[in-house]
């Protein structure tokens, strides 16, 4: 008779269990690009928000940082409205591209004249370049 010991007969569910168990945790790891997105889109406005141009920057596209500055961003963006608030609405992924719409609540600079803070939404791309989301950027 073919005999098989404890180990064996309870050691194979276990080892099963185990692989399943470890295969579910990879998994959960590998964040679905919308939430990728979301993330690094929340950071970039809050940098912004923050006067942190040097962090909105960074967020760009490598290739948009290739052919503008930091000096050349912050002229373009540095200043303005004051961003009270902001929050991502939506964002809708393709394979490399995502769609993303924010909410900026913002304080416009007008000179002696104080319009309070008005809302509106903005829709920008977000490009996946070498494994990492990137926003665009039009030159």
């Amino acid at each position: 008779m073919f005999k098989k010991s404890l180990t064996q007969l309870v050691g194979a569910p276990i080892v099963a269990a185990g692989v399943l168990l470890l295969a579910g945790c990879a998994s959960m790891g590998a964040a679905k690009p919308e939430d990728a997105v979301k993330q690094r889109a929340e950071m970039y406005w809050k940098a912004r928000a923050a006067g942190q141009v040097d962090k909105a920057y960074e967020l760009t596209t490598p290739s948009y940082r290739k052919l503008r500055t930091l000096d050349q961003f912050k002229m373009q963006f540095g200043t303005g409205a004051a961003i009270r608030g902001v929050s991502v609405v939506k964002v809708d992924c393709e394979p490399e591209k995502c769609a993303v719409r924010t909410k900026v609540d913002a304080s416009p600079a007008l000179m002696g004249v104080s319009v309070g803070t008005i809302a509106t939404h903005l829709d920008e791309i977000w490009l996946l370049e070498d494994g990492q989301w990137w926003r665009y950027q039009d030159i």
